[in-house]
């Protein structure tokens, strides 16, 4: 028979607990804001866990060669990718918490803790590298690889090579069936087709073109190269236009039934970005409120670096720019009736 079980053993507590060592003690000159500053950053690294156990699972359903796009599957991802953005909010809110701390209490540890540094997370990196980071598109690459050892960094370098979120994301639009021609186009009424294109992108195009001001007509030679010419398709770039041309669709006609959870899971990827730059700002202004211009712990510039860090680590920015490209409700154009029921509940 098994043993009971008991809420302090489960836990583990006993190792929990014992896992604060305040540098500043052992050294005989005790800080009181170390223990705070220590337990605020296992925290951290307990949700970058929670993180990555999560993003894990929803690329493992994501990996499937089919995935129905109105089923359960696709419920559990958009449902823990929420849960990821939920437990983004609480690490920016935890900032608040650090910031209790004084720039005079913080210097009665700091210089002891060199060169350790936040820099060092690994795990955060590995979030980074699994939602779609690659190596290249990071700042400050050789600091980057100073700062973790040689297995962390070999583990980082794994994750870039293997389907990320943004990646398998892209894969999933690719294959959506909406501009088939068993989609009912043949009753899609397109006034103007130049150059045989598929009729909705045809009129879509007019419309769009139509919706701009005079200072954004530069905007439809953008529209052209992403979403119309066969050389559309620009170097290091994440998503395929086949891939561009479903989201933007989906974002249009959000509305309809079938399309609910696949504009979930696209405004969910807006979301993680939104919150990890937040997450990323709130250390800038931290780091500046406490150091000022002084150099970082681990020998970063400090602010200076953070902050060109978190401008640049967009990781589903060209998602977030297909916005740019919405037009109007009032001047969408109609769907095929054969297709609206396809995009119901149940089809025809």
């Amino acid at each position: 028979m098994a043993s009971d079980v008991h809420y302090h053993d489960y836990l583990q507590l006993d190792r929990i607990l014992q896992a604060q060592a305040p540098e500043s003690t052992r050294q005989g000159r005790p800080a009181h804001d170390e223990m705070l500053f220590i337990i605020i950053h296992q925290t951290y690294e307990l949700w970058f866990k929670q993180l990555l156990y999560e993003t894990d699972s929803v690329l493992d359903i994501l990996k499937k060669p089919v995935l129905n796009d109105n089923s359960p599957e696709l419920q559990t991802v958009v449902h823990r990718m929420e849960r990821m953005i939920r437990i983004l909010q609480v690490l920016v809110h935890q900032v608040d918490i650090l910031d209790t701390m004084t720039p005079m209490d913080f210097l009665d540890f700091r210089d002891m803790l060199r060169p350790a540094s936040g820099f060092q997370s690994w795990q955060f990196k590995m979030l980074e590298a699994r939602l779609g980071l690659k190596f290249e598109q990071r700042h400050g690459q050789e600091y980057y690889l100073s700062q973790l050892r040689p297995a962390q960094v070999d583990q980082i370098r794994q994750a870039e090579q293997e389907p990320s979120l943004l990646g398998l994301v892209n894969a999933w639009l690719e294959r959506m069936p909406f501009f088939a021609p068993s989609y009912h186009w043949g009753d899609f009424a397109a006034p103007e087709n130049p150059g045989g294109l598929h009729p909705f992108w045809a009129e879509y195009r007019r419309r769009f073109a139509e919706s701009l001001a005079p200072a954004e007509q530069g905007n439809l030679a953008a529209f052209e190269n992403l979403f119309i010419q066969d050389s559309g398709e620009t170097t290091g770039t994440a998503l395929s236009r086949e891939a561009r041309r479903a989201a933007l669709f989906i974002l249009l006609y959000r509305g309809y039934p079938v399309l609910h959870l696949p504009f979930q899971l696209l405004d969910a990827l807006l979301e993680i970005d939104v919150h990890l730059s937040s997450w990323r700002y709130r250390h800038v202004n931290m780091v500046q409120r406490m150091i000022g211009a002084r150099i970082g712990t681990g020998g970063s510039s400090g602010k200076g670096y953070l902050k060109e860090a978190a401008d640049r680590h967009y990781i589903f920015r060209e998602v977030a720019q297909l916005n740019s490209y919405l037009i109007e409700r009032s001047r969408l154009p109609a769907l095929p009736a054969g297709l609206e029921a396809r995009l119901g509940f149940v089809a025809p």
